[in-house]
C-alpha cells in the first residue's frame, strides 16, 4: 500500500504539464551556459567554474548548479512542495484521500518523499544536460580543480556526483518548508508563493553583513558550499555543517507540518 501510494504520487507530480515545463526550462539552463561560452569564443583560464568550461566540458554542469541553486531550483521545488496538501484541498480530494483510509502521518510522509524525489530529479537533470552539452561543445579529459590540482576525468565525474548529491540534499529544506506551508492553506498558489518568499528572505538576510550573527543558521547560507568539494584536498567543514543545518530544517518543518495537519479539520 505505501509503495503504491508513493508511485501514484510520483506519477501525479511527473505527469503534471506545469512541472514538466519547469523541468524543461531547468534543463535548458546549463545548455544555454555552454552555448553562450562557446559563442563568445572565450578561453580565459581564471581558475573559476565558468573559466574552466573551455578547458573541460564537465564544468558546464557545475556552472549550471552555480546559476540554478540560488533561484531556479528553489522555485521549481517550491511549486511542487506548495501544491502537496493545498492542491488536494483545493480540488476537494483531500478528505476522500484520507477516507481510503490513509493516515495523516503516512500522507505527509509520502508527499514529502515525492518532493525529495522531485529534488533529486531536478538536480540530476541539470547535471546530465550540463554534462552532455559540455561534452558536445568542449574538450574532455583531465579536470583541473579550483585548487589547481589536476585529476582524471573519472575523478572529476566523482566530484560532480558529490556536488549533485549535496545540492539535492540541501534543497530538500525548501521541500520541507513547502510541505508545512501547504498544510496552512487551501490555495496552492499562495503556498507556492509563501515557500518561495521564505527562501528569498533567507537569501536576502544572508546577503546583509549586519545580520552576520544569524548567517550560519540560514538554510541558504550553505547552498553554494559545494564549491569546497572541488578543491584538493576537499574542505568538508562547511559541507558537513550545511547538511546538519538542512537536516535540522527538515526535521523542524516536518514536525510543524505534522502538528498542523494532524489536528486540522479537513472539510475539502
Amino acid at each position: 500500500m505505501p509503495g503504491r501510494f508513493l508511485r501514484s504520487e510520483l506519477a501525479l507530480v511527473f505527469r503534471r504539464r506545469r512541472n514538466l515545463v519547469l523541468l524543461g526550462i531547468l534543463g535548458l539552463v546549463p545548455v544555454l551556459i555552454a552555448v553562450s561560452v562557446k559563442a563568445t569564443d572565450r578561453s580565459a583560464r581564471d581558475g573559476s567554474i565558468f573559466g574552466g568550461i573551455t578547458d573541460n566540458g564537465l564544468f558546464a554542469a557545475l556552472a549550471g548548479f552555480l546559476v540554478t541553486t540560488p533561484l531556479f531550483l528553489p522555485l521549481v521545488v517550491a511549486v511542487v512542495a506548495g501544491d502537496t496538501v493545498a492542491g488536494e484541498a483545493s480540488t476537494g480530494t483531500l478528505r476522500y484521500l484520507l477516507a481510503v483510509p490513509v493516515g495523516r502521518t503516512r500522507l505527509l510522509a509520502v508527499k514529502f518523499a515525492a518532493c525529495v524525489v522531485w529534488c533529486v530529479a531536478c538536480v540530476a537533470l541539470v547535471a546530465l544536460t550540463g554534462l552532455v552539452a559540455g561534452l558536445a561543445l568542449f574538450p574532455a579529459g583531465r579536470v583541473t580543480l579550483l585548487s589547481g590540482t589536476t585529476v582524471s576525468y573519472g575523478a572529476g565525474l566523482g566530484r560532480l556526483l558529490l556536488v549533485a548529491g549535496y545540492v539535492a540534499l540541501t534543497i530538500a529544506s525548501v521541500a520541507a518548508m513547502g510541505l508545512f506551508v501547504s498544510t496552512m492553506t487551501e490555495v496552492p498558489v499562495a503556498a507556492m508563493a509563501a515557500t518561495l518568499t521564505l527562501t528569498i528572505a533567507s537569501e536576502v538576510a544572508d546577503a546583509i553583513p549586519q545580520l552576520g550573527v544569524i548567517h550560519r543558521w540560514l538554510p541558504s547560507h550553505y547552498w553554494l558550499r559545494w564549491v569546497d568539494l572541488l578543491r584538493d584536498p576537499m574542505r568538508t567543514t562547511d559541507v558537513r555543517t550545511g547538511l546538519l543545518v538542512t537536516l535540522a530544517y527538515v526535521a523542524i518543518f516536518a514536525a510543524l507540518a505534522w502538528a498542523r495537519f494532524g489536528g486540522k479539520d479537513v472539510t475539502s
